[in-house]
């Protein structure tokens, strides 16, 4: 793994986190305990603080950086994703807020601003404009979104068997590294 320090901000990973040896974090950066960075994710934490929560799980090719304060943009945009969330391969996240157990699918876009509350999922190659928030408990998909309908009952339980499924994984990787 390729973990930068960037003017004396050093990515910190809590007990069981795990970054792949092919990604690369950098500068400020919190990985929560039992989150996942996988192969080829870079997560740049340069300009701005990027926080991942708990058994969140960042897929293969994924990018994840802020937008800085400047005239343009007061006070900047960090990047904050809560707690269980599933990030799909090739998927952007740029200076936006991610509640807790949402899923944002494979090659989606989310830009500066953007506020996914609780329990979101996004389909895969959706794009989510800058400011745009979506509802908690929803199905969102399309260029640019919309909510198509409230999540169904296996829907909701598929958001914590993701996370499962993934802190799993992520303890397999870890247990082939030590031997």
């Amino acid at each position: 793994m390729t973990v930068e320090k960037f003017e004396n901000l050093t990515p910190q990973i809590e007990a069981g986190g795990y970054v792949a040896k092919s990604a690369v974090v950098i500068g400020n950066v919190s990985l929560g305990k039992d989150a996942s960075v996988w192969p080829a994710a870079v997560i740049r934490g340069d300009i701005h603080r990027i926080e991942i929560g708990a058994g969140t799980n960042i897929q293969d090719g994924s990018v994840l950086h802020v937008t800085h304060d400047s005239r343009f943009n007061e006070g900047g945009f960090p990047l904050i994703i809560g707690k269980g969330v599933t990030v799909g391969h090739s998927v952007t996240l740029h200076g936006c807020t991610i509640g807790n157990h949402c899923l944002i699918g494979i090659g989606s876009i989310v830009l500066d601003g953007a506020i996914l509350e609780d329990k979101v999922m996004i389909g895969a190659g959706s794009l989510v404009p800058p400011g745009k928030r979506l509802e908690s408990g929803h199905l969102y998909v399309g260029s640019p979104v919309k909510k198509i309908r409230p999540l169904k009952e296996k829907e909701f339980e598929f958001l914590g068997y993701s996370e499962e499924n993934y802190v799993k994984l992520k303890n397999r990787f870890l247990l082939d590294q030590e031997n």
